[in-house]
C-alpha cells in the first residue's frame, strides 16, 4: 500500500499541491486525474522521489520514503516500476536491451537470468517477436508496451504510469489500459496512473482522485464518478466526453 499525507509543494510563490492525502491499495488501478496544470504530474514526481515536497509524507507499506535513511530509500526505489509519458526508451538500444536495462543497472543477476527475465516481460506484453528491433522501428503503442515491460522487469510492488495513452489512437489506448489492469491484478501491484483519458476513467478507474488547482476535490470510483456533485469534476468529465465524441 502507498499512503500520502498532507503533501504540500510550491514553486516560488505559486502553490502547486495543497494538502493532498490518499491511499493506493495493492491490486487496484488507481487514477489521478485533472486538467493541465492541476498538479497531478507534480504529485507523481513527489511520490517517486523526483521532487521533494515542503511538507507531507509518502509511505510505502509504512516506510517513509521522504525521511527514511539511504538504505530505506534505495529499497523502496528497487520496488518501483515507472512508465514515463514518452516511453523514455534508449534509441541506441534494442527493445530487449531497453527492457533489460534496470536489471543491468540495479542487480547482480547473471546475464542468462537477465535475458530470461527480460524475454518473459516482453512475452507478457505480447512483444516477444520484437526483441531485436530498435525503438525507431516500432509503433507508438508498441513503445508503450516496451515501457511497461521495462517497468515490471524488476518485479515491482508499485507501478506508476504517467499518461500511458498520450498520443495513441482509441483502440491502442484501450489495449494499453487492459494490459495495465491485467498486470496489476496478476501480480497484485499497487498501480497509480496519471491520466485525463475518459475511457481509462470509466474502464480501469477502481479508485479515482480528482485534482483541481492543486487540491483534491473528489475521490471515488468509475461507478460513482458520474454521480458527483462537484462542479469542477463534472465540467472536466463533460469536456473530455465532448473531445472524445469529436475525435470519434
Amino acid at each position: 500500500m502507498i499512503e500520502i499525507k498532507n503533501i504540500q509543494k510550491t514553486f516560488g510563490e505559486r502553490t502547486i499541491l495543497s494538502g493532498i492525502s490518499g491511499k493506493f491499495l495493492p491490486g487496484d488501478t488507481s487514477l489521478i486525474i485533472g486538467g493541465s496544470g492541476t498538479g497531478k504530474s507534480v504529485l507523481l514526481k513527489c511520490m517517486i522521489g523526483l521532487i521533494k515536497p515542503e511538507e507531507g509524507q509518502v509511505l510505502y507499506d509504512g516506510r517513509d520514503f521522504l525521511t527514511g535513511d539511504e538504505d530505506t530509500q534505495k529499497a523502496i526505489r528497487r520496488e518501483m516500476g515507472v512508465l514515463f509519458q514518452g516511453g523514455a526508451l534508449f534509441d541506441s538500444k534494442t527493445v530487449l536491451e531497453n527492457v533489460r536495462f534496470p536489471l543491468d543497472m540495479l542487480t547482480n543477476m547473471a546475464t542468462s537470468e537477465k535475458m530470461e527475465r527480460a524475454q518473459f516481460c516482453l512475452q507478457r506484453v505480447g512483444l516477444e517477436n520484437a526483441a531485436d528491433r530498435m525503438p525507431s522501428e516500432i509503433s507508438g503503442g508498441m513503445k508503450k508496451r516496451v515501457g511497461i515491460a521495462r517497468a515490471i522487469v524488476m518485479n515491482p510492488k508499485y507501478l506508476f504510469c504517467d499518461e500511458p495513452n498520450s498520443g495513441l489512437d482509441p483502440l491502442t489506448s484501450i489495449k494499453i489500459d487492459e494490459l495495465i489492469r491485467e498486470i496489476t491484478d496478476e501480480f497484485k501491484i499497487t498501480t497509480v496512473v496519471i491520466t485525463h483519458d475518459m475511457n481509462s476513467m470509466m474502464e480501469i478507474g477502481e479508485k479515482i482522485m480528482f485534482l483541481y488547482q492543486g487540491k483534491k476535490m473528489w475521490e471515488g470510483s468509475s461507478s460513482t464518478i458520474t454521480q458527483s456533485k462537484v462542479a469542477e469534476l463534472n465540467e472536466f468529465i463533460y469536456a473530455n466526453k465532448l473531445l472524445r465524441d469529436t475525435k470519434a
